[in-house]
């Protein structure tokens, strides 16, 4: 088995990722995941593929990630994850689809409006 490559996204953030046989490594932008990720909450997310799909320490992952903040980017990395199983095996899609982790969460930030202080909130109103 060669190189396979997915992409994961949630709203800015972008997971370019890299996946191959190996001892279950994942390294995020040239570092060790579990630093880069420091919550245990973050870390469940980014392994919750392999749990579900039982392919823990079975591949490596090497990942870029770029935009966003760190929970979307732990979620961008969920989904490219998710999407490179499928690929290398796909009787993991049910498993990985009917926990919801094959679809792109489509949730982004609402544009600011102008004569609006923010998206929805408005300029103080004064009657008189």
């Amino acid at each position: 088995m060669d190189v396979i490559n997915t992409l994961g996204r949630r709203k800015k953030a972008i997971a370019r990722v890299y996946i191959s046989e190996g001892k279950g490594e994942i390294t995020v932008n040239k570092r060790d995941w579990k630093d880069y990720f420091s919550t245990s909450i973050l870390q469940y997310v980014v392994q919750q593929p392999f749990i579900l799909t039982d392919t823990q320490s079975k591949y490596d992952v090497t990942v870029n990630l770029d935009g966003g903040g760190i929970s979307g980017q732990a979620e961008a990395l969920r989904l490219g994850i998710s999407r490179a199983l499928c690929k290398i095996d796909p009787e993991h899609r049910p498993v990985l689809k009917a926990n919801g982790l094959m679809r792109r969460d489509p949730r982004m930030v609402e544009r600011k409006k102008p004569g609006q202080k923010k998206a929805r909130k408005k300029f103080q109103f004064s009657k008189r």
